[in-house]
C-alpha cells in the first residue's frame, strides 16, 4: 500500500466538542447523557446533538440503563471499542513490540516479535507481514484504523522528526523514517521517541487514571523520560523534553541509570545475559554486580529526583521502561526524596510519590498505539 509523503491524512477525525465528549467518557467510563453535560460548558441540547451524531458514526453507543435512579432509568453512553482502532510500534535496541488498541484504548493484541532490529528494511518487511496476519487473525478492518504510532529510543535532531537513536540503532537514525513507515504500513503516522510514548501509555492506562501531573522514567538501553501536565504530554521546543540523561556531565555518563551499563557489569562478572529484554524477563536481585550498580547509579536518580521535585513538583514520578519490576522496587525503596533533608522549621514541602508503571503491557507499545487515537478522536 503505498503512498507518497503527505498524501496520508493526520487530521483530527472529529470536532473539538466531538473529541472532548469522547474524551470524557474514555476517561470515566460508560455514563448517563445527562452526567456528560456536567462535565462540559455545553448545554444539554448540544451535548444532546454531538451524541447523537457520535452515535450515528459507530463512535459512541447506548449501553445498559443505571439503576436506582429516579424515574424511567436512561442507558448509559460509552465507546464503540470496534468504532475505530490504532497500531503501535516501539523499536528498542534488541526487540520489537506490535500492539492494537480499539477504540477504548484497551489492548487487542501485544506481541513481542523475535527480531533483531539492525536492519531497517529486514526488520520493516517482517513487521508489515505480522501485522497484516493480526489484522486478519483479529478481524479489524484497514478503514478502521486511525493511524499507526511509531516509537523508538533516542533523541529528535531536525524538524523531520529524524532519531538520534543508540548504536544498535544506527540504521535508523539520522533520516526522515515517516515517508518509509506510510509506505510500507499504507496508515498515517506519528513519530515519537519510546520514552514519550511510555508517559503517554501511563497517562492513558495506568499511573494518568489517578494523576494528572508526573514525570516518566524510561529505563532502557539508554535512558530518558517523558513529562505529562495536566494530563497532556509536554513535548517542548525541539520535542526533546524529559531528555533526562542531558543533565549528566560526560564524565558522569557512564554511571547514569541506563540498563546498557547494567547488562556490561553483570556480563563482566559471567552473568549470561545478552540483552535488555532477557535482563527484563529473568532478573535476579541476587545476581553479583547488581548491588555494585545499584550504589553507582542512585546518587544520579537521588539528583534526578529532586531536580524534577523542584522544578516541576509533579504528583508522582513513575519508574518504567524496559526496568525489571523487582530492579525498579529496589530503586525506590533506596532512592531519597528532598522531604529527608532538613526544612526550615521542621516542614518540608510535599513531594511526589515514587512508583512503579501501572500500564498492563509495554507502555512505550501501547502509548504509541494511543498516539493516532489521541490525535484524531481525544483531546
Amino acid at each position: 500500500m503505498a503512498a507518497e509523503r503527505g498524501a496520508l491524512s493526520r487530521v483530527p477525525l472529529a470536532s473539538d466538542n466531538e473529541r472532548m465528549i469522547l474524551d470524557i467518557i474514555r476517561r470515566h467510563g460508560a455514563m448517563a447523557r445527562s452526567t456528560i453535560t456536567s462535565h462540559t460548558n455545553l448545554t444539554q441540547q448540544s451535548v444532546h446533538r454531538l451524541v447523537e451524531g457520535l452515535v450515528s458514526r459507530g463512535l459512541l453507543r447506548t449501553g445498559a440503563p443505571i439503576g436506582g435512579m429516579r424515574g424511567q432509568p436512561s442507558p448509559t453512553i460509552e465507546l464503540a471499542r470496534d468504532g475505530a482502532s490504532a497500531v503501535g510500534l516501539s523499536v528498542n535496541t534488541d526487540s520489537v513490540i506490535l500492539s492494537i488498541t480499539d477504540l477504548a484504548c484497551s489492548i487487542i493484541v501485544e506481541e513481542r516479535l523475535d527480531l533483531q532490529p539492525c536492519d531497517r528494511e529486514k526488520t520493516l518487511r517482517a513487521i508489515a507481514v505480522r501485522l497484516d496476519a493480526l489484522l486478519a487473525e483479529h478481524h479489524i478492518r484497514k478503514n478502521t484504523i486511525a493511524g499507526l504510532g511509531f516509537s523508538m529510543s533516542g533523541f529528535f535532531v531536525s524538524e523531520d522528526r529524524a532519531f538520534n537513536a543508540p548504536e544498535p540503532l544506527s540504521d535508523w537514525s539520522l533520516r526522515d523514517l515517516r515517508p518509509e513507515l506510510e509506505h510500507t504500513f499504507g496508515l498515517p503516522v506519528w513519530l515519537e521517541n519510546n520514552a514519550t510514548t511510555g508517559a503517554i501509555g501511563e497517562s492513558m492506562c495506568g499511573v494518568g487514571l489517578w494523576c494528572r501531573t508526573f514525570a516518566f522514567l524510561s529505563f532502557n538501553y539508554g535512558f530518558g523520560g517523558g513529562l505529562i501536565l495536566d494530563g497532556k504530554p509536554f513535548h517542548g521546543f525541539h520535542g526533546n523534553a524529559g531528555e533526562f540523561s542531558g543533565i549528566f556531565m560526560p564524565g558522569e555518563s557512564e554511571r547514569r541509570p541506563a540498563l546498557q551499563y547494567l547488562l556490561a557489569r553483570l556480563q563482566e562478572k559471567g552473568i549470561g545475559i545478552d540483552s535488555v529484554d532477557t535482563l527484563r524477563r529473568d532478573f535476579d536481585p541476587a545476581w553479583p554486580g547488581v548491588e555494585d550498580w545499584l550504589a553507582e547509579t542512585l546518587p544520579q536518580v537521588d539528583r534526578l529526583v529532586a531536580t524534577l521535585v523542584a522544578v516541576l513538583d509533579p504528583q508522582a514520578i513513575v519508574f518504567g521502561g524496559q526496568l525489571p519490576t523487582e530492579l525498579g522496587r529496589m530503586m525506590i525503596e533506596r532512592a531519597h526524596l528532598p522531604s529527608q533533608r532538613v526544612h526550615r522549621y521542621d516542614v518540608g514541602p510535599k513531594e511526589a510519590r515514587l512508583v512503579l508503571s501501572e500500564t498492563l503491557g509495554d507502555a512505550a507499545a501501547i502509548g504509541a498505539a494511543l498516539l493516532p487515537l489521541k490525535e484524531r478522536y481525544f483531546t
